[in-house]
C-alpha cells in the first residue's frame, strides 16, 4: 500500500471524560467490535480478575480507575484505529492534557444520570482551545437519567459546544427500548443482553410507517416521532467541515456496558473522523504527507514490563515514515540514534514494527535519553511545541522506609519522575528529597509502584510549600542574586535537571521575595527562555 494510502487510513483519537462515565468500558467495546479482543473485561468487578484491557497497571485493576494513558491499536473496516484511553481522575489530568497533544480527534463520554461534570468541562476546554474535532457519546442509557433534550442543552451551555444528535434514544432506564440512528436511518432494538455482540438492527426509512408501532409500541413510537421532528427543527444539519474545524459536535446515545450504540458510533467515526492532521512546530507547520520523518515524545512510561525494568518513550509520528534501525536526530541532544525494536501497542502487549506512518504511536526503548516534549527528525532542526508541563501543587518529603533498599528506591524515583507524573526536588540545605505533584492521589500511585515494581518502600512527611518557582539564572553573577541565595537558602532546591528552584511557603512570602529582589525572575514552570 502506498505511503499516502497508509496516511489516509489512519485515525488517532483520545477518549476523555469525568471518572466513572464509562470511558474504559467504551474503549473495551470498540476493541471488541474491531475484533481486537474476544471478551471485554468488566472494569468495575473485582471478581472478574481479567480486568480491563487498557488498565494494565496492577494499581488500576485494584482501584477500578485509569491512572495512566494507554495506547491501543486495531483494524476496523480497512481503517487503522489508534485509541488513547486517558485517566479521568483530576489528579492525573496532566497525563491527559499531554495526550491531547498527540490526538487528531476526541470522543467525550458523558454519564446520562450525572450529565456534564467538572473534569469534562476542563478537558473539553483544552480541546476547544486547540480546535480538536469532538464526538459526544452519552452513556448508560439503560439506567434512569436526565431527559435527552435537557442533556443536549446542558452540553451546549456548560461545554460551549454546538451539538447535532446523530442518534436518539427511545425511552430510558427501565423503559429503554432502543435507539433510532439518524445517521443511518435505522432502529436498534435493546435486549439488555450484554453478551450479544451486535444488537438487532432494523432499517426504517419512514418513521410514520406502522412498522415502528409494532417494533416499540404505539406510545413510544409516537413520542419518538415528535422528538425526531423537534430534533430536525432545533439542531443544525450535520456538516463534516464544521465538525473537522471544531465548530460542530455530533452526539450519539448508547450503553457501552451492554454493547449498545457502540457500533453506530464506530461506523460514523470511521467515516467522518479526521485523518492525521498537520502540526505546528516552533519553526513551521509540518504536514503529514512530507517525506521526511518527524515525531515527538508525549509520554514516558517506566516499567511497562516490571520483569525487564524497561522504559518506553511514546512517540506520535507527525510526518514521513518511521523505520526500524534507521538513524534519527534527537534534536535536543543533537545526536543520532537508532532503534532496533520499536513497538506498536495493544495495551501492555507490544509488537515490534518495521514501519510506522503519520498518526501512529510508537514505543521506543529508552535508557534515559528522552524527556517529554522531545522531537525526533531525519535531520531537520525543529521543535514541536505545546506539550505542557505543570507547576506542582502538593509537596511532601520522601523517606526511605527500608535502608537496605536505598539503591532500588533512588532508581525507582528517578525513573518514575521521568514519566512526568511528579517532580523531584533536592533541598540545598540538607539534601533531603521532596516530591511535588499536581494531585494528591499521585503519592499513593508512586508509593505503590515503588514497592511493587522496584521492591522499595517509602513514607512521606508533609511539607508546607505554596508554590515551586524556577529561578532564572540570568543574573546569577550579581550581588542581589548572591544575597537571595544566602537569605533564602532554607527554601532553595535543585530539580532533576539541576535547575535552581525557590519553594515559597506562602503567597505572602512569594510576593515579598519578588519585591525585595526585583531583578530575579521566577517562573512557575521549568521551561522558560
Amino acid at each position: 500500500m502506498s505511503f499516502l494510502k497508509e496516511i489516509e487510513r489512519r485515525r488517532t483519537f483520545g477518549i476523555i471524560s469525568h471518572p466513572d462515565a464509562g470511558k474504559t468500558t467504551l474503549t473495551e467495546k470498540l476493541l471488541l467490535f474491531g475484533g481486537a479482543i474476544q471478551e471485554a473485561g468488566a472494569v468495575k468487578s473485582n471478581k472478574i480478575k481479567k480486568g480491563a484491557t487498557s488498565d494494565f497497571m496492577e494499581i488500576e485493576r485494584q482501584r477500578g480507575i485509569s491512572v495512566a494513558t494507554s495506547v491501543l491499536a486495531f483494524e476496523y473496516d480497512g481503517i487503522k484505529i489508534n485509541i488513547l484511553d486517558t485517566p479521568g481522575h483530576k489528579d492525573f489530568a496532566e497525563d491527559t492534557f499531554r495526550t491531547l497533544t498527540a490526538v487528531d480527534s476526541v470522543i467525550v463520554v458523558i454519564d446520562v444520570a450525572k450529565g456534564v461534570e467538572e473534569q469534562t468541562e476542563k478537558l473539553v476546554e483544552v480541546c476547544r482551545m486547540r480546535n480538536i474535532p469532538m464526538i459526544v457519546f452519552i452513556n448508560k442509557m439503560d439506567r434512569e437519567g436526565k431527559d435527552a433534550f435537557d442533556l443536549l442543552d446542558e452540553i451546549e451551555q456548560k461545554l460551549g459546544l454546538r451539538v447535532v444528535p446523530l442518534s436518539f434514544p427511545i425511552g430510558m432506564g427501565y423503559d429503554f427500548k432502543g435507539i433510532y440512528n439518524i445517521w443511518e436511518k435505522n432502529i436498534n432494538l435493546f435486549s439488555g443482553d450484554s453478551r450479544k455482540d451486535i444488537e438487532e438492527t432494523i432499517k426504517i426509512s419512514d418513521l410514520s410507517s406502522k412498522e415502528l408501532d409494532k417494533l416499540v409500541g404505539e406510545k413510544a413510537a409516537n413520542t419518538l416521532r415528535e422528538e425526531i421532528e423537534l430534533v430536525s427543527g432545533i439542531y443544525p444539519e450535520f456538516n463534516k467541515d464544521e465538525y473537522l474545524n471544531g465548530k460542530l459536535q455530533p452526539v450519539f446515545f448508547g450503553s457501552a456496558l451492554n454493547n449498545f450504540g457502540v457500533r453506530e458510533l464506530l461506523d460514523c467515526f470511521v467515516e467522518i473522523a479526521p485523518k492525521p492532521r498537520p502540526k505546528q512546530s516552533e519553526e513551521r507547520l509540518v504536514q503529514p504527507k512530507e517525506n521526511k520523518f518527524t515525531g515527538f515524545v508525549f509520554k514516558i512510561h517506566a516499567n511497562m514490563d516490571p520483569n525487564h525494568r524497561d522504559r518506553l518513550a511514546f512517540i506520535k509520528i507527525v510526518s514521513g515514515k518511521f523505520e526500524r534501525n534507521k538513524p534519527y536526530l534527537h534534536v535536543r541532544n543533537n545526536k543520532k540514534m537508532k532503534f532496533s525494536s520499536p513497538n506498536a501497542f495493544f495495551a501492555e502487549k507490544k509488537e515490534i514494527v518495521d514501519v510506522s506512518y503519520p498518526g501512529d504511536i510508537v514505543g521506543l526503548h529508552d535508557t534515559g535519553n528522552f524527556k517529554i516534549g522531545d522531537t525526533l527528525t531525519e535531520g531537520e532542526n525543529i521543535n514541536y511545541k505545546g506539550v505542557p508541563s505543570f507547576s506542582p501543587e502538593h509537596f511532601r518529603y520522601i523517606n526511605n522506609a527500608d535502608p537496605l533498599k536505598s539503591k532500588q528506591l533512588f532508581k525507582g524515583i528517578d525513573q518514575l519522575m521521568d514519566e512526568g507524573v511528579a517532580q523531584l526536588f533536592t533541598l540545598e540545605l540538607n539534601g533531603r528529597k521532596v516530591i511535588g505533584t499536581v494531585g494528591a492521589l499521585q503519592y499513593e500511585v508512586i508509593q505503590y509502584r515503588l514497592e511493587h515494581e522496584y521492591g522499595a518502600k517509602c513514607t512521606y512527611e508533609n511539607l508546607n510549600v505554596h508554590k515551586a518557582c524556577w529561578v532564572d539564572p540570568k543574573n546569577s553573577k550579581t550581588d542581589e542574586f548572591k544575597e537571595f541565595v544566602r537569605v533564602k537558602q532554607r527554601f532553595l532546591a535543585k530539580d532533576k535537571q539541576n535547575q535552581l528552584v525557590f519553594l515559597a511557603d506562602s503567597s505572602f512570602s512569594l510576593q515579598m521575595t519578588q519585591q525585595k529582589y526585583p531583578n530575579i525572575k521566577l517562573h512557575f514552570t521549568s521551561e522558560f527562555d
